[in-house]
Parts: structure tokens; sequence; C-alpha cells
């Protein structure tokens, strides 16, 4: 029975010698990881933004209880266009900053990256969600589309890119530019007569017939005269 009890106990204790051995010939024969021992103390790099602060850890996390958003604000509350720009405006009720701003990855990863591929695994959980995809309440309430696509900017856009691939302009289903499009006051007016029609070489043309002047890869890009500020 001694015997065996002894023998347990030296192969505890040579486990537990090889579990710290292993690692450290690992991380000294050249390997630039930190060690799995380690990572726990000091999980990685802090980016050039926070450099100031290695070493520091106390200085952004709280014993048993990580990173808090309070922290966070503490240094940036300095940067009020955070909340004028409509774009960044959600921050006054974000409750988690670490949730978006990821640290100690070096400067291979930005803090300050927007990654949108996060919010749609949250959005995919379900509409009932309370955090569920919602973009205008990050982005600007100004809709380009006059409404006419409704709010669900994710049924078209992709969170990866603004740009629809594959996107045909107009559409075969179009038959009236002014059902998406509405003509600047200047095309209401004298001018339009005057000007617009003489430029274009177009005498015919209606307002509701944008296509008659304008290129569908853009407004501003007008037939036989090229790019011009549309006002």
């Amino acid at each position: 029975m001694k015997h065996a009890t002894r023998l347990y106990l030296v192969l505890a204790i040579v486990t537990v010698i090889a579990a710290i051995a292993v690692p450290l010939t690992v991380y000294r024969s050249g390997s630039t990881a930190l060690p799995p021992w380690a990572a726990f103390v000091r999980p990685g790099q802090l980016s050039s933004a926070h450099a100031f602060l290695e070493g520091k850890c106390e200085s952004c996390h709280t014993p048993n209880r990580g990173i808090q958003a309070e922290t966070c604000i503490a240094c940036h509350v300095s940067a009020p266009q955070l909340l004028v720009k409509p774009a960044t405006a959600f921050h006054a009720n974000v409750e988690e900053c670490a949730g978006c701003h990821v640290e100690h990855q070096g400067n291979s990863v930005r803090p300050t990256r927007m990654d949108h591929g996060v919010l749609e695994k949250i959005a995919a959980r379900g509409k009932d969600h309370p955090t569920a995809l919602d973009c205008q309440s990050c982005h600007t309430p100004r809709d380009k589309h006059q409404g006419y696509f409704g709010k669900e900017c994710a049924s078209c856009h992709l969170a990866t890119s603004w740009k629809i691939s594959g996107f045909l302009h107009p559409s075969p289903r179009s038959t009236e530019c002014s059902q998406c499009h509405k003509p600047p006051p200047s095309h209401y007016m004298m001018h339009f007569d005057m000007m617009d029609k003489m430029i274009t070489g177009e005498k015919e043309a209606r307002v509701e017939q944008c296509f008659s002047c304008h290129q569908t890869d853009s407004f501003s890009n007008i037939k036989g005269v090229g790019m011009v500020k549309v006002h």
C-alpha cells in the first residue's frame, strides 16, 4: 500500500515539473508567443494608443470585476466629438466598452475598428433579442431611400461592405426615376428650361425623365458633359 502511495506521489511530482518545464523550454527556444502560464497575467501586448499603460494593469482592470465602462470613460470623457456625430452618438448609451473595443492584441487589431460581424451574430439570435440589428440606431437617421425600402438595411446591405454586389440600377421593375429620387429645386425653376436642357442638348426633356440627362451610375454624371455638381 505504501509502495503504491509513493508511486502516485512520484508521478504527481513528475507531472507538475513537466507542466512547468515543457512550456518554458518551448518559450525559450525562440517562440515569440507567451507561455501558457504567462498568458494569465499578461494576455498580450497593448496597442500603441495604450502603450503608456504597460505594466499598470490596475489602470483598466478592477480586481474580481474585470474591465468596467466607468474606467474607460474616466479617460475618454475628454472626447465629446463621439457624442456629437450621428455615427458615433450611440456611445452615450453603451454599457460595456470592451464588448467592441478589444485590447492586448498589439497593433494587429485597432481598438477603434468597428467589427460589424459581432452585430450580425447578435442579430442572428432573433428579432426579439433586445440588441437585434438596428442600423439606424448608430447610423444617420437620414434615409436616402426616402422610406421606400423600409428599415431593414441588412436585407440589402452587408455589414462587411455597404455596396451591394450585383446591384442593378435602375431596377428592371422601375419605370419612373421619381419613384425613388426627387429632382433638386433648380429643376422646378426657369434654370431648368434656360440652362439645363441646353447644356445636355435634350430640349424636350421633362423633369420626371431623369434618365434623359443623367447617367445611372451617378446623378452627377451628365450625358455628354461629365461629372457636374448638381445643386
